[in-house]
């Protein structure tokens, strides 16, 4: 397992080996260490994730945990944090237990809310240690890993409420050991890129905006966007716009013309149109649907 390939050629993946199509309308994604690993003969090869935040929960087992070209191996229960476009890979164990945590961006930005505009926690990478902590984590991650996988009312919020206990505790484990990292100015101007994005991306402001805020030009925010996330920085808007267009289709009863004037578009025919080039599905048939 390496890393030495140059940026370009490093995969961007929302989820490893899968597309760059975010896969629910959830703001996070739970699953099982086992359930992808063993698909991939328990090595994930070097990767990054261009707006997704990751845990990494080793329960049981061991694994190399490879970040930026470092390589740590895990004997013990720890957690490991995995922010925006940092390069990391794996290799696990066959009887290894644990979950992987990936949380999208919004939600990430309303932890670092309610954290009262703290260094974020979960923005930084680190290696903590479960120590005596051992079953509280246990605890904690088989709840969100439950109520992930089971429709119930309030889901939401409970998921929501879970991780923001998460993130206190790896915030705790921080303040002890002090903790900081330098990211590279490229990595910093596409993370404050796609932050002012999620403050505004219902005013439906152009590539050229943003460019001009962060004091770059539109062309190099999108040579940032494509090296970092695969994509354009007006497709990087454009995915966090149909996130949210999804979620408010799935979790109210607002009306497509509702939504649509949410989300900053000039006529419901407009929000339509670009629901369906992006999902293959008209607004209503996609709620129906789900």
């Amino acid at each position: 397992m390496s890393s030495t390939r140059p940026t370009a050629a490093i995969p961007v993946y929302k989820l490893y080996g899968d597309s760059l199509d975010w896969p629910t309308p959830d703001l996070l994604h739970c699953e099982s260490i086992p359930e992808r690993s063993r698909m991939h003969d328990w090595e994930i090869s070097p990767h990054r994730h261009a707006d997704l935040t990751q845990l990494l929960y080793i329960r049981r087992g061991w694994a190399l945990v490879e970040v930026e070209g470092v390589q740590t191996r895990i004997d013990e229960a720890a957690v490991q944090v995995l922010p925006p476009l940092c390069v990391h890979g794996f290799r696990f164990s066959e009887r290894v237990e644990g979950y992987v945590l990936t949380l999208a961006a919004p939600l990430l930005a309303r932890l670092e809310a309610a954290l009262g505009g703290h260094q974020a926690p979960l923005g930084i990478a680190g290696l903590h240690a479960a120590g005596k902590d051992r079953r509280y984590l246990d605890t904690l991650f088989d709840a969100i890993d439950r109520e992930y996988r089971t429709p119930a009312p309030a889901r939401d919020l409970l998921l929501q409420s879970l991780v923001g206990v998460l993130a206190v505790w790896v915030g705790r484990q921080m303040l002890v050991r002090q903790t900081n990292t330098h990211p590279l100015r490229g990595q910093a101007l596409l993370v404050a890129f796609t932050r002012l994005v999620e403050t505004d991306f219902c005013r439906r402001h152009s590539v050229e905006d943003y460019a001009h805020r962060l004091d770059i030009t539109p062309a190099y925010l999108n040579t940032l966007a494509r090296r970092f996330t695969g994509q354009t920085a007006q497709g990087v808007v454009h995915e966090r716009v149909l996130l949210e267009a999804k979620r408010q289709l799935i979790y109210t009863t607002m009306t497509v013309s509702q939504i649509s004037d949410n989300l900053g578009f000039s006529e419901a025919a407009y929000f339509s149109r670009f629901f369906k080039r992006l999902t293959g599905l008209p607004p209503r048939e996609f709620r129906n649907r789900r």
